[in-house]
């Protein structure tokens, strides 16, 4: 089956090959075929790993025929290697005359306090480039980045959907001839909860006897997903030995504290007998007492006794294992706390533009947003000249009107 990644194999080469992205690449070619237009001279595009950020810039390029001059910021973290890559290409023509993009891929990167100078760079590069300058980052309302930010365009790509990604691996597998059924490409989907690359790598790797079978998707080895979670769920409320649930947290992303809410939701449909509830409720609750006192004197050390509660703790409290199987679903809390640190992160960048220009605090400025709330409503001729003197971008202009 040759031995080229598939992720670059089946790479995007046009627009319409992009999955899932639809609005968001709309509004890219726009502002590259109109780049000596736009008020702002760069874009910042930003999503979950996975979704398509990279690619889609390739597409773009190609489908345009503009060369792509890319660096990593990972890789190039300071300005004297900025400079020497994308100040030089932000200046000079293509080898053959043509325009070009240039691509800082990874900026979440450049974040270190290693990285002298390395934004002071990039903002200055933007503001002298003659080519559009396309970022790409995970989080981009991380306080470190609100220079970068607000020079540039922010377009969010949205998370594939598993049938998205079912649909790109069904053309794969039949394009490689692939003996395959369709709920094994929708299982090894779902595995990868809307991480487009990391699903073709799997593909790659359980096909190549040149067929895929559901037995080998379960020996896979683990990414640090939601599955994972689910998993680790399993070895602390099926086990009662504390030396297979004590790792049970090793390989997830969650911290202490989601672990804590998993644990929270998912306690009551395990543990159905009253005396192991209680048991497995009071090491839940130690727990929480034992992370306030650490978080309080920033003993930061005894977090092991913390894990060690909710999970060879919990898994002890029990007399026996439930057999039933137990379908585990994340808490609603958590959900809601990620919604509102989205909102909170652009309330405070627009508070931010408002200190600058006001020549006062950030906390004092935030106490005055739910006043320009209600001018983006109701008076769009003073809501436009207020986005206009604070440089406000689409998606700030757009959260003020909600």
């Amino acid at each position: 089956m040759g031995e080229q990644p598939w992720i670059k194999k089946y790479s995007p080469s046009r627009i319409s090959e992009v999955i899932g992205q639809d609005s968001a690449m709309s509004m890219i070619k726009d502002f590259v075929d109109n780049y000596k237009k736009q008020k702002k001279k760069a874009l910042l595009i930003y999503g979950a790993s996975g979704c398509g950020k990279t690619s889609s810039v390739y597409a773009l390029a190609g489908e345009l025929n503009l060369e792509i001059v890319e660096m990593n910021a990972s890789d190039f973290r300071n300005k004297d290697q900025i400079n020497s890559i994308a100040g030089a290409a932000s200046q000079q023509m293509s080898l053959f005359g043509g325009s070009k993009i240039i691509l800082i891929d990874e900026i979440d990167g450049i974040a270190g306090r290693q990285d002298f100078g390395g934004i002071a760079s990039i903002v200055k590069l933007i503001s002298e480039s003659k080519f559009p300058i396309i970022m790409t980052i995970n989080n981009p309302y991380n306080k470190k980045f609100s220079s970068i930010r607000n020079k540039c365009e922010l377009f969010q790509f949205n998370e594939l959907g598993t049938n998205d990604i079912f649909m790109l691996l069904k053309r794969i597998a039949e394009k490689e001839g692939i003996n395959h059924n369709d709920e094994s490409l929708k299982r090894l989907a779902r595995r990868n909860a809307g991480d487009a690359r990391g699903a073709i790598n799997d593909l790659q790797i359980l096909s190549s006897d040149g067929k895929l079978e559901e037995n080998t998707i379960d020996e896979l080895s683990e990414r640090n997903r939601t599955e994972n979670m689910l998993q680790a769920l399993v070895k602390v409320f099926k086990s009662t030995d504390p030396a297979v649930a004590v790792s049970a947290f090793d390989n997830v992303e969650e911290d202490l504290d989601q672990c804590s809410l998993w644990i929270d939701e998912n306690l009551p449909k395990e543990y159905e007998n009253p005396e192991d509830l209680a048991r497995a409720y009071d090491k839940l609750s130690k727990a929480d007492i034992f992370k306030r006192r650490i978080r309080r004197w920033q003993h930061w050390r005894f977090l092991v006794y913390v894990n060690s509660l909710l999970t060879a703790g919990i898994a002890v409290s029990k007399d026996s294992k439930n057999k039933k199987f137990i379908s585990y679903k994340p808490t609603g809390r958590i959900l809601k706390m990620w919604w509102a640190k989205q909102k909170s992160m652009k309330k405070k960048a627009i508070a931010e533009k408002l200190a600058r220009k006001t020549h006062s605090s950030v906390k004092e400025q935030i106490k005055t947003i739910d006043y320009f709330k209600q001018i983006f409503k109701n008076d769009k001729e003073m809501a436009q000249h207020i986005a206009n003197y604070l440089d406000l971008d689409k998606e700030e202009i757009a959260w003020l009107k909600k």
